[in-house]
């Protein structure tokens, strides 16, 4: 589980900021709006960020924006990587996959942009834009 204090910065693609649209799969329709912030391995091992899969784990995290557009959501540690597909590879809102996608489009995010993301518990996030 995170600290207080962990962080780490993501580097922002087009599948980040497009993910209903932007898309290698036929599994659903497009979906304008839908964005995620990418856990890299080595972070996900790091700060042990697991998903589902993991007995026990904490999967959701409340989570603020530094800019203040986003107030207490909820985001969702999921897709699996690791040797036992444990560790989460993204946060994406819990039950609106367009929470992060709306943030992005309040602060015209765009791809190249740097995400900070800073655990201020090991259950609380702030997003930053750097």
């Amino acid at each position: 589980m995170p600290k207080k204090d962990d962080k780490f910065t993501v580097t922002l693609k087009k599948a980040h900021i497009e993910w209903g649209t932007h898309r290698h799969t036929s599994t659903r329709g497009l979906i304008y709006g839908e964005g995620y912030i990418q856990i890299s391995s080595e972070n996900a091992t790091a700060f042990d960020i697991y998903m589902s899969n993991k007995v026990g784990a904490n999967t959701e995290y409340t989570c603020n924006s530094s800019d203040g557009t986003l107030k207490n959501v909820i985001l969702k540690a999921s897709g699996s990587q690791g040797a036992n597909l444990e560790y989460a590879k993204q946060f994406q809102g819990s039950g609106n996959l367009k929470a992060l996608g709306d943030w992005y489009h309040a602060i015209n995010a765009q791809v190249g942009d740097k995400i900070k993301v800073l655990f201020t518990s090991p259950t609380d996030i702030t997003l930053s834009k750097v």
